[in-house]
């Protein structure tokens, strides 16, 4: 069976063309965000570009972080880590959960994932031998049931943390990733204590 080469190739010669003709010119900023803001968004290829329009955010403005479902996992994963690392090292001052409409983590049927995991190829042994080493693989993969429940879970999660300065605003919001429209569930500067 012959792998599909994928888009390497592409990507390298565009890469070489792009570093030649100095187009990265147009994107220096620096490592400081200007509106000193981080955005926790899913990895939803419709949010690519859109999310960033439709907030006003050009290159140098914000962080952003992404990741299936726009969501904090873990208090101490690697999502509120990189926000933490935001707010203490690159200034940040207000953090943007951004969840959307039609989010492929809202009702992930994770017994299908699954399967298609033992599909392509991982043994039924290996994700045995997880759920007996103390991994839950269906629990660990699932999605959620409601975006708007997700979101306040997350951006709680965010504004709880214990190394989470009381002067931060989380806010929470959801895009519609058809047109853009951001709906305003949570405003941070509410909450603040």
């Amino acid at each position: 069976m012959e792998l599909e080469k994928g888009y390497l190739k592409s990507i390298m010669d565009f890469n070489d063309d792009f570093v030649n003709n100095k187009d990265y010119e147009t994107f220096k900023t620096t490592k400081y965000p200007d509106k000193k803001i981080v955005v926790l968004s899913c990895m939803d290829t419709r949010l690519t570009e859109l999310l960033p329009k439709a907030m006003n955010l050009k290159n140098g403005d914000a962080k952003f972080i992404k990741n299936a479902g726009g969501v904090v996992m873990h208090p101490f994963g690697s999502v509120m880590r990189s926000i933490l690392v935001c707010v203490y090292e690159f200034k940040v001052k207000e953090v943007y959960v951004v969840a959307h409409l039609n989010c492929g983590m809202s009702n992930l049927n994770t017994e299908k994932l699954v399967e298609k995991i033992v599909k392509r190829g991982i043994g039924e042994e290996t994700i045995d031998l997880l759920s007996n080493s103390g991994i839950n693989v269906k629990e660990w993969l699932s999605g959620f049931e409601s975006v708007e429940s997700s979101l306040i879970q997350t951006v709680s999660e965010v504004k709880s943390h214990p190394l989470m300065p009381k002067d931060v605003a989380a806010h929470g919001l959801i895009m519609n990733p058809e047109t853009g429209k951001l709906q305003l569930k949570i405003d941070g500067w509410n909450n603040l204590k």
